[in-house]
């Protein structure tokens, strides 16, 4: 099944702000992502229907497992595309935003041939 690239960032930032703090929040999102809060609570109703987050009772937010599963293949290819963009020698602030548009649009398998033969 194919996501929508804001839904594969939402799910990745999720994922980045529990590494980084253990739990995520809406507000995290938003302040991560660059939007409103008012933005992100809808994003978040849409990805609870979709079955991908939950919503605890102390407004933190789950990844189900589907959702991390898919958060965790995003935020793998980002890794990967802002390491070897950096590499090339891609000033650090665009191999992180070419890093972002390149995660959504390659093909798995394209990616894995990459990662395959280009092992960073």
């Amino acid at each position: 099944m194919r996501h929508h690239d804001s839904a594969e960032d939402y799910l990745e930032a999720i994922l980045m702000i529990e590494e980084l703090k253990g739990y995520a929040r809406s507000v995290d999102v938003a302040k991560q992502l660059g939007f409103s809060k008012p933005s992100v609570s809808t994003a978040v109703g849409k990805l609870e229907t979709q079955g991908l987050v939950e919503k605890k009772e102390d407004g933190s937010l789950r990844l189900s497992v589907s959702g991390r599963e898919i958060a965790e293949k995003t935020l793998e290819k980002h890794r990967f595309f802002s390491t070897l963009f950096t590499r090339l020698g891609v000033a650090p602030d665009i191999a992180e935003a070419d890093a972002c548009a390149v995660e959504h649009s390659i093909s798995d398998v394209t990616y894995r041939a990459l990662k395959d033969r280009l092992p960073l």
